[in-house]
C-alpha cells in the first residue's frame, strides 16, 4: 500500500527579502526556518530545498545500501552517509555527491563498491533524481 508523506511551506514576502518556514506534516518531528538567502549564499540558521533535500537522499541511500549489505549476508556495523546538493542560482539543482564511510565485517572493497554503486542507482530518491548527476565516493572504515 503506497505511503504519502507531507510537508508544508509557509513563506511570506517576495524571493529576496521573504522568508517562510517549511514543516515535516507527516511525522510532527521538526520545523525549519528557509530563505532565499539560505539558498544563494549559504546564510546559516536557516535551511533550503538542497539541504533537505540532501537529508532526504542520504537516509534514502543509507536504507537501501544497509537493505543490499544485509542481503549479501554482511550486514553493516553504520554507516554514515552525507548527501551534498549543489544549487546553482539561475541554473538550479545539479548534482548530488554521496560521501559514505561503513563499517562492515568480512566484506572485501571490489564487492563493497559493487553493492554501494547497486544501492546509488536503486535508492528511490536516487531514481527520483534521474535528472542531475549522482556521484558516490564509498569507503569501508
Amino acid at each position: 500500500m503506497p505511503i504519502t508523506s507531507e510537508a508544508t511551506t509557509l513563506w511570506l514576502g517576495d524571493l529576496m527579502s521573504g522568508s517562510g518556514t517549511t514543516s515535516l506534516d507527516s511525522s510532527d518531528a521538526a520545523e525549519f526556518p528557509v530563505s532565499w538567502l539560505a539558498r544563494s549564499t549559504s546564510d546559516t540558521g536557516k535551511t533550503n530545498p538542497e539541504e533537505l533535500l540532501g537529508a532526504a537522499h542520504s537516509a534514502c541511500f543509507s536504507m537501501a545500501f544497509a537493505n543490499a549489505l544485509a542481503d549479501n549476508g554482511t550486514p553493516p556495523q553504520s554507516l554514515q552517509v552525507t548527501a551534498a546538493v549543489t544549487f546553482e542560482p539561475g541554473t538550479g539543482i545539479t548534482g548530488s555527491h554521496l560521501l559514505v564511510s561503513a563499517k562492515v565485517a568480512g566484506l572485501g572493497d571490489a564487492d563493497f563498491q559493487r553493492l554501494a554503486a547497486d544501492a546509488k542507482m536503486n535508492c528511490p530518491v536516487s531514481q527520483a533524481l534521474a535528472g542531475i548527476t549522482i556521484t558516490l565516493e564509498a569507503s569501508l572504515a
